[in-house]
């Protein structure tokens, strides 16, 4: 009989992209949903790298580039390092991809071996886990928690180690907790995976999406990191599909020769669009937007623990708010579920980010404006009856 491939065994669906399509159902019979359940910023991308799209199509520049992407692009990447973070990232070591996922669907295809062992914070976002599975790597989960701010310790990282373990995959600003790393904890665990002689990859995605400082890049900490950055999120593209990867030097050539044949360029349209991301009247409307996400952020927080939902990451990046929902509700799957047959907010349950008390936990997005966000408040209120 014919199959599937036995790696297909291990990976589940994406459960969020599961009610977004009955959300959609309810609004086509004429329902009034309220979403906060993607990770996708409501604002439409911002006008000058709209107007590069077509300044570029306009021009014929439709054919492919190099496969890790324009120069002048990840010359751009290079710049913004150095004026952002004060940090030098050479423009060879940078990789345009294919959003991050096609990052990290490059950094799997060149790192994982058959069985060999990768630690992830569990909760996180599931998509990491399955893309390594697909190039036959063994996910394995390392429980976070508030203790320490859901992200991994060295001490909890040395002590899942051992002779299988090929390296360690972070994130900061995490999915779905909105934490962060600072540089120290970013250097000791990139301490801990080079004295194991292993791989030690960061997930900067939510970059620029940061309320009371900055976040730090992995790339202040050492060379040797794999750093994945995305122009989705800050820069607002994300149905372009942009990324980048910061590449350690003695991996450049193998994710070269691994995007030649897998993808053989990121899309053309797009990475003309992206060298005007970085144009300082764009940063000027992006930084007015980071602005806002804040401002929902502390409207949002506080309302929902008024109606028995509590916080329990600091949410100091991203857009999302990780509440522990045990107080109102045995069962986060269940509750999203009937969140939005009953009240039309749709939000993401734990299921979708692991296997550590899923059932207590609901993710929020503030991917809407403070309107919404407070008709959503009111429609739990009278839920909850609070």
């Amino acid at each position: 009989m014919l199959r599937s491939a036995q790696r297909l065994a291990d990976i589940a669906p994406f459960h969020v992209v599961e009610l977004l399509t009955r959300a959609r159902e309810l609004e086509a019979a004429g329902r009034d949903i309220i979403h906060m359940e993607v990770g996708e910023p409501d604002f439409a991308t911002p006008a000058p790298i709209v107007a590069a799209a077509v300044a570029a199509l306009n021009s014929g520049k439709t054919l492919y580039t190099q496969a890790l992407g324009l120069p002048e692009l990840r010359q751009a990447i290079s710049d913004f390092y150095r004026q952002r973070y004060g940090v030098a990232v050479p423009a060879a070591r940078i990789a345009v991809t294919n959003g991050a996922s096609g990052a990290l669907n490059l950094a799997f295809a060149c790192l994982a071996d058959p069985g060999r062992e990768w630690l992830l914070a569990d909760p996180g976002y599931p998509c990491n886990r399955h893309i390594l599975r697909t190039y036959e790597g063994c996910p394995v989960a390392l429980p976070v928690g508030p203790e320490s701010n859901f992200q991994p310790t060295p001490a909890q990282v040395a002590a899942a180690w051992n002779e299988n373990t090929a390296g360690l995959l972070v994130a900061s600003p995490a999915n779905p907790t909105g934490t962060l790393l600072t540089l120290p904890e970013i250097a000791a665990l990139a301490d801990v995976c080079r004295a194991r002689d292993s791989h030690f990859l960061v997930d900067e995605i939510y970059h620029g999406l940061t309320y009371e400082c900055d976040a730090p890049t992995a790339c202040a900490a050492g060379e040797d990191i794999w750093v994945i950055n995305s122009f989705s999120k800050y820069f607002q593209m994300t149905g372009w599909r942009l990324g980048w990867m910061v590449i350690p030097e003695a991996f450049v050539r193998d994710v070269e020769k691994l995007a030649q044949n897998l993808v053989l360029c990121p899309s053309t349209p797009a990475q003309y669009a992206a060298l005007a991301a970085f144009r300082p009247e764009t940063i000027a409307i992006l930084e007015e937007r980071r602005a806002e996400f804040r401002r929902r952020r502390d409207f949002l927080a506080p309302a929902l623990e008024a109606i028995g939902l509590s916080v329990v990451a600091r949410p100091e990046g991203a857009f999302y708010l990780y509440c522990d929902c045990s107080a109102v509700a045995g069962d986060s799957f269940a509750l999203a579920r009937e969140l939005l047959e009953d009240t039309g907010v749709a939000a993401t349950p734990g299921l979708d980010f692991g296997a550590n008390a899923p059932e207590r936990y609901i993710r929020f997005a503030y991917t809407t404006g403070v309107d919404r966000l407070a008709e959503a408040v009111d429609r739990l209120r009278r839920h909850f009856g609070r």
